[in-house]
Order: C-alpha cells, then sequence, then structure tokens
C-alpha cells in the first residue's frame, strides 16, 4: 500500500500552528483537535518544523514551565523526517521505527499533502493483513 491511498482513506486534514505561536497555544489546538504533533508552517503548505508533545514533555522537563509562555520555534523539531506519497506504508514504518518518530508529514514539491502517524501505519497494515487472511481463507475453502 502507498502512502497516498493511506492518505486518500484517512484525509489529508493536517493541524498546523505556525512558528511564532505561542507553546500554550499549540497545545489547546493539541488538544481541541485530538492530536498528538502539529506541523509547524510558515503558511503556502511549507513545513518549517513539527512539534510534538514528547517536545513539549522534554522542555518541561528541562527548562521548567517557563517553556510555555514562549514560541513554538523554540520547541520545534526542525530537522523533519518527510515522505513522498509514492513511499509504501511499509518503507515507512521502518523509517518511523529506525529514526523513532511518530509522526511523518507527507510532501510532495516542497508542499504538504497531509500526515501520517505510527497508528495509521499499524492500522494500514493490521488492514492489509486482514485482506491477505481472507484471500487465504477463499483460496483454501475453493481448493
Amino acid at each position: 500500500m502507498r502512502i497516498a491511498h493511506l492518505l486518500h482513506r484517512k484525509g489529508p486534514d493536517v493541524v498546523t500552528v505556525e512558528p511564532g505561536a505561542g507553546v500554550r497555544e499549540a497545545l489547546a489546538l493539541m488538544a481541541r483537535h485530538g492530536v498528538g504533533a502539529l506541523v509547524v508552517s510558515p503558511g503556502e503548505g511549507r513545513v518549517a518544523g513539527i512539534l510534538s508533545e514528547r517536545d513539549v514533555v522534554r522542555a518541561l522537563h528541562a527548562s521548567g514551565d517557563a517553556v510555555l509562555d514562549g514560541p513554538v520555534s523554540a520547541l520545534m523539531t526542525a530537522e523533519v523526517h518527510t515522505c513522498p506519497p509514492g513511499a509504501s506504508v511499509h518503507d515507512l514504518a521502518r523509517t518511523m521505527t529506525d529514526r523513532r518518530v511518530r509522526h511523518v508529514p507527507v510532501v510532495e514539491d516542497g508542499r504538504l499533502l497531509g500526515i501520517v502517524s505510527i497508528g495509521d501505519v499499524v492500522k494500514a497494515r493490521l488492514d492489509e493483513l486482514e485482506e491477505e487472511r481472507a484471500h487465504l481463507v477463499d483460496y483454501i475453502q475453493a481448493g
């Protein structure tokens, strides 16, 4: 299965935040939308970084609650691992595991198309396995 197919099923909605937005505002967006990460974008579909719950927790531990009053750009991960829509779900799962990332923006020609979470990848893989199982059962019963 390709990432484009996964995005087609899931939808292209991505919650974004501007780099200069406050961390408290970003946390409110995460809570309101029930997501664990925001794509940091200055606009026009560009990706400047990603802010995850993990980034915020690490900053809180290291520097205390003063980080909540700062900008998203101070906490975001600027080196974002992205993938193209033509990538396979299997390859993305390997990348997410190897690089220990849970959210990967889908980008084509420098433009944000969607975001894939580790949960999306697991669900897609489970759906594939269920489909394979059903085909095998049909094959065995027909034989």
